[in-house]
């Protein structure tokens, strides 16, 4: 999947200064996240299952 392209969504506990803000975007049977004050540095992509055991630790 070209990444230019893919619909990149940003976190909803993003701030409105763009503060501290991380992107997602489904790219295919992967998940991509990357730093949305920076996106042409790149981007991680991690399988769903990851990134859901991931949001749970977070969130615990």
């Amino acid at each position: 999947m070209d990444v230019n392209r893919a619909l990149w969504r940003k976190a909803s506990y993003s701030s409105e200064a763009g503060d501290n803000c991380v992107e997602l975007a489904a790219l295919g049977e992967v998940v991509g996240v990357r730093d949305s004050q920076a996106p042409e540095t790149g981007h991680l992509t991690v399988d769903r299952a990851s990134l859901r055991a991931l949001v749970a630790r977070i969130k615990a």
